[in-house]
This record gives C-alpha cells, structure tokens and sequence, in this order.
C-alpha cells in the first residue's frame, strides 16, 4: 500500500486554538505507517516540538495550499475565504458556495463527522467483532464511527457551571464574561470546581441540579464528567437519553433542574425539549441551558 501522507494544517481563525491531531495521536498514526506532516503554529495548542518529539515532520506555517495532490490536509475551522466546518452540511450559511469548491478544484472533502462503514452506516462499535453483521434497525451496541463530542460536552458543562455560579454572584441582569482559553484541563478543572464551591456558599451549600439529556453519548459522557469533576454529586446530575426522550417534549424535568445541558445529535425535526411558552407556565429552577 502506497504511503499515506496527512499534512495538518495551522488554523487561521482568530483565537482557535485547538487542534485536529493531538501528539500521541500523530505517533499512533505514525506507527500505524502513516507519513504526518505538521505546518508550524503560534497559536496551537500543543507547541511544534511536542509534535516534532512524536515524530511528525515540521513544515512551514500555511504550506497546505502547495502540498502534493496525494497529501490530506487536516484542518478544523476556517480557510482562507468562507468558514469549513460540519456545519456546511446542515445548509448553513454559504455551504453551497464554500462546498462547491471542493469538486470544482478537483479535491476530494472527507467530514469525520460523516464518515460511514462500508454499509453506509455512520454507526458501529469497533469494539464489537459482530457490528458489522448486525441488522440495520438494530442500534443497541452501535456507537459512532468517528465523534468530536467528549470534549465539547465537557467544555459546554463547564460554561454551565461557571454561568450558574455567576448568576449566584450577580443575579441574571449582568451575563456572564467571555471566557479565555486554558493550557491545561486541570487549569479549567480548578477554575471551574473553585466557582462551583462559592457558588454552593451562596445557595446555603445546596448544589445545583443538572439535567443532561443525550447522557450516553460521548458529548454526554463528557459533561457528566465536568459535573463530577466539579464536584457535583451524583444524585443532582440527571441523565436523560433516547429512553427518557421517547415521549414528546417538552418536559417538566427541565424547568424543575437548575442547569440543563443538551448534548443530542438532531438529524430530524422533533418537538422541542423547551419553548418560551413552556418556560412561562407555571415555577421554574432553570436558568442555564
């Protein structure tokens, strides 16, 4: 088999930081034969080196464009005229436009979050030697093939806590300031966890109820993660999935929890969880979504 050569790009968009490959992913790939070439970034996340240590090739900061036609280029958020992103497939705005480019130049666009089996199926358990077997309708040991959730969810879940905290602190007149980036995730974890504990000083030590509806997906996964983390007991974090979610919302439980954290992928149109009208009806504890 040919040499297969990825080229990770450096991000463009003003404060990304974040990275599509990881250095213990890139020496994974390494050892699984795959050449990875890294352009040079002051802004990434992870320092050139940690990827040179690994074993990538540095090359030049925005060298993607004259790489050879046989590399893939891994990239994240923006290029240079219109934004790329999984959302371009949901008939955002200019995905005709920035996806129209791709076959007219002759390239070739692989999403992750769009990858599917060989049965055209974007769900399968790797773990699982008999996935691939397994009838259509049946998903009770189908995962995703390829998921950016965890993370997402657990980033969402902190914001949650840190707003739920605020409004504590500030009442619900003053939003909560943008928030910076963090080095580490035990710097987020600190923040995040010291917050929650004055905000239980706050609330005569009771700690904050959370809902998490799509629990047993990775999103999910994540911010029940952040919530233990955080130091939230079990007992206050609520998980919700397709079991739950059977009946049509919207649900009485979301009003009655203080934070609802919604960690679901939508393909279809269903009813909403919540609504404006909802929320007016009658008592809530809810003021985070």
């Amino acid at each position: 088999m040919a040499l297969v050569t990825l080229h990770l790009r450096s991000e463009t968009k003003p404060l990304e930081h974040r990275s599509a490959l990881t250095p213990t992913v890139t020496r994974k790939l390494l050892d699984k034969g795959f050449k990875v070439n890294v352009e040079r970034s002051a802004e990434r996340i992870f320092d050139d080196e940690d990827f040179a240590t690994a074993g990538a090739t540095l090359v030049e900061e925005g060298s993607w464009p004259n790489a050879p036609e046989d590399h893939i280029i891994i990239g994240l958020k923006d290029i240079p005229t219109s934004p790329l992103a999984i959302a371009m497939f949901k008939n955002q705005g200019d995905w005709k436009e920035v996806l129209g480019r791709f076959p007219r130049g002759g390239g070739t666009l692989y999403d992750l979050e769009f990858l599917a089996d060989e049965k055209g199926r974007r769900w399968v358990n790797p773990a699982c030697s008999q996935a691939l077997s397994l009838d259509k309708a049946d998903t009770s040991y189908l995962l995703r093939v390829a998921a950016f959730g965890f993370h997402a969810g657990y980033a969402g879940a902190a914001l949650a806590l840190l707003d739920w905290a605020w409004q504590l602190e500030h009442g619900n007149k003053e939003a909560l300031p943008s928030i910076g980036y963090y080095q580490h995730k035990s710097d987020l974890d600190a923040v995040v966890k010291e917050q929650v504990s004055q905000g239980l000083q706050k609330n005569k030590g009771k700690p904050p109820r959370v809902l998490v509806i799509g629990a047993l997906g990775r999103c999910g996964r994540g911010a029940l993660e952040c919530c233990r983390q955080a130091g939230i007991p079990e007992e206050q974090i609520l998980k919700w999935d397709m079991d739950e979610t059977a009946r049509p919302g919207p649900y009485d439980a979301i009003k009655e929890a203080d934070v609802f954290i919604n960690c679901i992928y939508l393909s279809d149109p269903i009813p909403p969880f919540i609504s404006t009208e909802f929320l007016k009806q009658g008592t809530r504890n809810l003021s985070v979504v």
